[in-house]
């Protein structure tokens, strides 16, 4: 058994984690970046094979590197999880892989990472695990289906090979349901379920977007935040009801044939499912797009309201000092969600880090 004592400890090594080691390493601060994958970017090797980015490559890259390729490409999944190998890589960040915190604790105005039989004692932690957790959202009533209807969650969702011959039913429509939805209805007969959250008008590799979409961003990223009422109202929709159709749009689910019903899936009767205006739908595969719970029962400090998401502001958390989250949904304004603006936020977390270190070096004179 071993215990360490590092100044900050940075929990997960995905675009959040890096750029906040990054900015901790420009002002000189020593860190360690702790994750359980194999390698840098894993979780973004684990996602469907057809993923790609809905933000062009021009505004993908974290502080200090562009992202590589056509300004206005749209990077796959891979790209984007080599660009982060290559990015921890660049700046010789101190990634730590192959290890998981099992716990974090306060102790005595620090705070304890179990992992394993070791332990780290640190000054600040910073908890970078991802926007919306790992953890599958799914109805207690898909147990109940019959055990012959092949279910996968979007997380485990590749490719349509996956699923078995027959109708597929797609539940949830927002844009991770949608993309998957247009694509298994190439080869299978697809239902998609869920309300309407509606969609971007604009097609993503049209001259339009170009020229709008540095609107957007600048207007994502400035003013819908969380100081501004049109900011607060657009955090509940991101962080509890999902995001609209981006790449997809409804006149191509039609044109490919999915069978599109604005009910949800409310129940199963005799091993089917059931929508919420009683029709049962026989399907031989169900794909839940259903979202993440967020699952944060492996941190100690009583941090987090009956939403399940931590009492913070931009990343902060007031009673619980040394504490930081870097990643979240909506942690400052929309484009917090998006590669193009956790840098800034990992920015203001770095700054605020270096201010306690600086406060407590003061104290310590």
């Amino acid at each position: 058994m071993t215990i360490e004592h590092i100044e900050t400890a940075i929990i997960g090594a995905g675009q959040a984690g890096l750029a906040t080691a990054y900015h901790l390493r420009q002002r000189g601060r020593p860190c360690v970046i702790l994750d359980g994958n194999r390698r840098v970017g894993d979780n973004w090797r684990a996602q469907w094979d057809s993923l790609r980015l809905y933000s062009p490559a021009g505004y993908d890259g974290l502080p200090g590197l562009p992202f590589p390729g056509t300004r206005w490409s749209y990077p796959t999944k891979d790209e984007v999880a080599d660009y982060l190998e290559t990015y921890a890589e660049r700046f010789e960040l101190p990634v730590r892989m192959l290890t998981r915190v099992d716990r974090l604790e306060a102790a005595g105005g620090k705070y304890l990472l179990r992992l394993g039989a070791d332990s780290i004692i640190a000054n600040n932690v910073v908890v970078a695990t991802g926007t919306f957790g790992r953890t599958p959202s799914i109805p207690d009533f898909a147990l109940d289906l019959d055990p012959s209807i092949r279910q996968l969650h979007s997380s485990e969702y590749r490719r349509p090979a996956q699923l078995k011959p027959g109708r597929v039913l797609v539940v949830g429509a927002g844009h991770s349901g949608t993309d998957i939805a247009y694509e298994v209805a190439a080869t299978h007969p697809t239902v998609l379920a869920g309300r309407d959250l509606g969609q971007v008008p604009v097609r993503l590799d049209s001259w339009t977007m170009r020229l709008v979409f540095p609107v957007i961003v600048f207007l994502n990223t400035h003013v819908v935040t969380r100081r501004t009422p049109m900011g607060r109202k657009a955090l509940k929709e991101v962080r509890f009801h999902g995001l609209p159709m981006v790449r997809v749009k409804r006149s191509d689910l039609r044109d490919r044939g999915v069978e599109r019903v604005l009910d949800r899936v409310t129940s199963v009767q005799d091993g089917s499912p059931v929508l919420a205006d009683g029709r049962l739908l026989n399907v031989s595969n169900v794909v839940w797009c259903t979202g993440f719970r967020q699952v944060f029962d492996w941190i100690d400090p009583p941090i987090f309201g009956a939403d399940g998401w931590p009492r913070e502001m931009r990343g902060v958390v007031p009673e619980a000092p040394g504490l930081f989250f870097c990643g979240l949904a909506f942690q400052y304004s929309f484009t917090s969600t998006l590669l193009a603006g956790v840098g800034r936020d990992a920015g203001y977390v770095a700054e605020q880090i270096e201010a306690r270190v600086g406060k407590s070096l003061t104290l310590a004179a």
